[in-house]
């Protein structure tokens, strides 16, 4: 199924606004969870998170993406809506370059 340049950018801004504005407390509850299992797994919002590590001495670390760059990246494109089309291409690249540095 296709998706209209519209539908693409509604797409683009709810993610985005879920990364900026969103709750992590499911993140959190995976820190202190003594017992993980599939069930428990499926239930939590794991949106946020970026990473995820086990050192080798124990606990568990979490990378969560950038709210700041979220938050940048739909300014860019709330100002590119006003002008043209093209500030949602370039705020659509400089978002995806800007969570390809994260995962690097």
């Amino acid at each position: 199924m296709e998706h209209t340049d519209k539908e693409k950018q509604t797409k683009l801004v709810e993610g985005l606004e879920r990364l900026a504005f969103g709750n992590v407390t499911d993140a959190i509850k995976l820190l202190f969870c003594d017992e993980l299992n599939t069930r428990i797994l499926n239930k939590l919002d794991l949106f946020h998170i970026s990473e995820i590590k086990r050192p080798k001495g124990g606990g568990i670390e979490i990378k969560f993406y950038d709210r700041l760059k979220a938050l940048q990246c739909l300014q860019e494109l709330y100002n590119g809506q006003s002008s043209d089309t093209s500030g949602f291409y370039r705020a659509l690249e400089q978002g995806v370059k800007t969570f390809e540095e994260d995962e690097s």
